[in-house]
């Protein structure tokens, strides 16, 4: 009898270790994948060392543990972890992307098309297009940021960890603030905030007539079936009804996504429906993917969909250095992957501000700023078109019209039409260990902006 238990109890431990076993090979491409991709951008795009990545960007869960190896010549980064191994690849003009599904050397036989849009030096050239910044007077009370500058970007007074700070008001810089090792020029990563640039290269191609949002999405797939309801406007609003888990704490469908897959946009297409198409909201990083693709196919030229950011928008807004990542299969990352200056991402801000005209020059259709901070019904006014709102007061120090880019990790551009003002944090401020107060920020910016002192704005 007790040789019997003991058996079973031996079958338990080796079912539970093979169990196991199974479980941590499924985490090693993300694991590994997220180091590999995340330390090649910071390395080859932004220039920052591998040791401060490491000792900060990288150092948790098991991603510290991690042993990455900087190929500096072939401009790779390997990344392994137990018995699993990730290599991301870095190509002018695509930035790093993670090797899925392919060779590196396939990936590096793929060349960045010229861009059509003049180039420029923006250090010669005045703001808005330029690095220029007049000597103006907004208002704007300097010894007040100056302050919030100093708490924020040397004590980690407000949580989190801070790499860049940029205040915008009256469409000019009056405060920025650098961590050591970052400036003006350091390209630096969006995560989430680039589905916002998604919502402008959406517009610019509805002004050029090749997009209409309304009009159920052309997926393949979906033709047989329910999704094919589904238009682009709610892809937007992520309100497609697609199943989709946004956890990134384990493995969910945008850590696969991001991780595992090769096409992006293909694997979350691939999703069933699970709500009625436009009645629910879920917050969806695939969803945004899809419309990266559908992008793609819709112009049907590999050259003309590379240089289209380029050529309608960065090189129009003062941001012809901005880098717009892709997957394996080719498609740029429209959920997650755009690396920019933290003063192209006031530029950005700008064009929102100004209803869609920069520098004189309609970008953006008439009335697409309005259609983008339209409330998803039900997010309860937290949701636009691709931007977040504050209709919800989340951010209670901060107006109810204000509307917002959010990244992964503490990346934002707060955007406030009605005092001309935009905020721009950009660090390493991951949620539940180290979150930034973004509230408490706010409402030290605002005391220092004539007219947004608490209690004038409501």
């Amino acid at each position: 009898m007790k040789r019997k238990i003991g058996i079973g109890i031996l079958i338990i431990i080796m079912a539970g270790l093979a169990g196991g076993a199974v479980y941590i090979n499924s985490l090693l491409p993300i694991i590994t994948g997220y180091a590999a991709k995340n330390l090649a951008s910071a390395v080859f795009v932004s220039g920052r060392t591998q040791e401060e990545v490491e000792a900060l960007d990288l150092n948790f869960s098991f991603i510290r543990y991690t042993n990455n190896e900087v190929d500096f010549e072939g401009r790779q980064v390997t990344s392994r972890f137990l018995w699993g191994k990730s290599t991301a690849v870095y190509r002018e003009g695509f930035g790093c992307t993670l090797v899925r599904g392919t060779e590196p050397e396939a990936l590096s036989e793929i060349k960045f098309p010229v861009s059509e849009a003049p180039l420029f030096n923006p250090d010669t050239m005045p703001w808005p297009l330029g690095n220029m910044i007049p000597d103006t007077n907004t208002g704007a009370d300097l010894q007040k940021l100056q302050a919030v500058r100093e708490k924020l970007i040397e004590k980690d007074y407000y949580g989190g960890h801070a790499f860049a700070f940029l205040v915008m008001h009256k469409g000019i810089p009056v405060m920025e603030g650098y961590r050591d090792g970052i400036n003006k020029d350091t390209r630096m990563l969006s995560w989430s905030m680039a589905k916002s640039f998604t919502n402008a290269l959406t517009g610019i191609m509805v002004k050029e007539g090749l997009l209409d949002v309304y009009k159920p999405a052309e997926v393949p797939a979906w033709q047989a079936d329910g999704r094919k309801e589904i238009t682009i406007d709610d892809l937007l609003r992520m309100q497609s009804g697609l199943e989709w888990n946004e956890d990134y704490g384990n493995r969910s469908d945008v850590t696969l996504m991001l991780h595992c897959e090769s096409d992006f946009g293909a694997f979350a297409a691939s999703k069933p429906l699970v709500h009625a198409v436009g009645e629910k909201w879920c917050y969806s990083s695939g969803s945004t993917n899809i419309i990266t693709g559908l992008m793609r196919k819709t112009m049907g030229d590999d050259e003309r969909y590379y240089r289209y950011a380029w050529d309608k928008l960065f090189s129009r807004i003062g941001m012809p250095d901005a880098v717009f990542e892709t997957d394996a299969a080719g498609n740029q990352v429209g959920s997650s992957y755009i690396y920019a200056t933290p003063r192209d991402y006031a530029r950005f801000a700008l064009l929102y501000l100004n209803d869609g005209v920069f520098n004189g020059e309609r970008i953006l259709p008439e009335g697409w700023v309005d259609y983008s901070v339209k409330p998803v019904p039900d997010s309860k006014g937290a949701y636009g078109a691709s931007f977040w709102l504050n209709e919800d007061l989340s951010l209670p120090s901060a107006p109810a019209s204000m509307f917002m880019c959010r990244g992964h990790n503490g990346q934002r551009v707060f955007i406030l039409p009605d005092q001309d003002l935009a905020v721009v944090v950009l660090g390493y401020s991951p949620k539940k260990t180290n979150d930034m107060d973004f509230d408490s920020l706010l409402r030290d910016v605002l005391e220092a902006i004539p007219g947004s002192r608490a209690g004038e704005m409501r």
